[in-house]
């Protein structure tokens, strides 16, 4: 978990998702949180996935993919806020 907490730390845009992630959201509602455009929040989105720091709920959805916290990303989550 260490190397995934440092990788989100060293990333800005990787940190304001992960903060906004505190019940499942879709894209858009963290696009309008963060102020980051919906290209970067589907690129960490992804790349969370990737990391199995998040996880897309309802993947056959083309529109309104709903993603949560794995617990990994719970614990990095909380890390980061202490």
């Amino acid at each position: 978990m260490e190397k995934e907490y440092s990788w989100v730390v060293r990333g800005k845009q990787r940190k304001k998702v992960i903060k906004m992630l505190n019940k499942p959201k879709i894209p858009t509602q963290i696009k309008k949180e963060t102020g980051l455009s919906l290209n970067n929040v589907s690129d960490v989105l992804r790349a969370f996935e990737r990391k199995k720091i998040a996880r897309c709920m309802n993947p056959k959805e083309k529109t309104g993919r709903l993603y949560k916290l794995t617990p990994k990303g719970m614990r990095i989550k909380e890390e980061l806020e202490k």
